[in-house]
């Protein structure tokens, strides 16, 4: 899809190659862009507490993995048969409390090792609206279906966007001085909140992200939300929810990141594990041909000669 375009991306900056290794947290943009991430076999670690969608609980999962804070009773809480966390997305949710907190802290670990040993790490921020447990004054990150009257509904300004994603950085530096940071606004919109509210929100989001967008400290804006609003705009790339981009939007912004993106020399190698992926994929009409077992057999020898060259790589 060939689209004329004024969105500029910027080329100065330390590529993705299958040296690199990303983390990547927030909210939907992180699935889509970490799914063909992991497809073409990079190196990348995925939302560990699950998708997180607004600046305070990101910087707080990240404060907790550089403080090294675990998991424990204080943190779950049990509601429709089931133990959760506050600063968890429900998939961790689980219905031993035991599990749960293994759970968590196998996910903060990951966090951990994400932190420091990344090249790069993309954060996607999915809106400004948050909700403050009046229990406890603390704002969460995921609310469990808890009844409403429980919280009150805020909106960060932008000021508290801007200081939420200086403490990130910071905490972020503080372990891995060198890492490339990479930050994007989900193009998905919050329309639960109402569609004069969901702009305000990514509005704010994306003021207070460009008063700390820097290239030369190693701090990006990769503008995933202005190539789904401002050149797809038509609700063709959307699902049938009209809210959530489809796969050719998907593809799109795939195009787009991995040209401003990735390395040159990472393509080629791109290609040979797409052909791996697609003859996985493949289903034969007869399994037990000998032409199939000849296909296999050249399937296996492509897949050494990746791994030969990168031996992270699995399939």
């Amino acid at each position: 899809m060939k689209l004329q375009t004024n969105i500029s991306f910027g080329k100065e900056h330390r590529p993705l190659d299958y040296d690199s290794k990303l983390l990547l947290l927030g909210s939907c943009f992180v699935e889509n862009i970490g799914q063909k991430l992991n497809y073409y076999k990079f190196r990348e670690i995925q939302n560990p507490l699950g998708i997180l969608f607004h600046p305070r609980a990101i910087e707080r999962l990240i404060l907790r993995a550089v403080n090294e804070e675990a998991f424990d009773e204080k943190d779950i809480f049990f509601l429709n048969e089931r133990w959760h966390c506050f600063e968890a997305h429900s998939e961790l949710s689980n219905a031993s409390p035991e599990l749960m907190i293994e759970q968590l802290n196998r996910a903060l670990r990951q966090t951990s090792e994400g932190l420091t040993t990344a090249s790069h790490i993309v954060i996607t921020l999915g809106t400004a609206w948050v909700y403050r447990l009046i229990e406890t004054d603390k704002l969460v990150a995921n609310c469990h279906k808890v009844p409403q009257k429980k919280f009150l509904k805020e909106l960060l300004s932008v000021n508290e966007v801007t200081e939420s994603l200086e403490a990130t950085v910071a905490l972020i530096r503080s372990v891995n001085p060198e890492a490339t940071i990479i930050f994007t606004v989900s193009p998905v919109r919050h329309l639960k909140d109402g569609f004069t509210e969901n702009q305000r929100s990514k509005a704010h989001l994306i003021a207070g992200l460009h008063q700390i967008v820097e290239p030369r400290k190693k701090l990006h804006y990769f503008p995933s939300y202005e190539l789904v609003m401002d050149e797809l705009r038509d609700y063709r790339f959307f699902k049938e929810d009209m809210i959530h981009p489809n796969d050719t939007a998907v593809n799109y912004i795939w195009e787009k990141f991995s040209g401003s993106w990735i390395a040159d020399n990472a393509f080629a190698v791109m290609q040979e594990i797409d052909k791996i992926q697609k003859g996985m994929a493949h289903r034969p009409f007869d399994p037990g041909s000998e032409q199939h077992k000849e296909f296999l057999k050249k399937l296996e020898v492509l897949k050494d000669r990746i791994r030969d060259r990168h031996p992270h790589i699995e399939f």
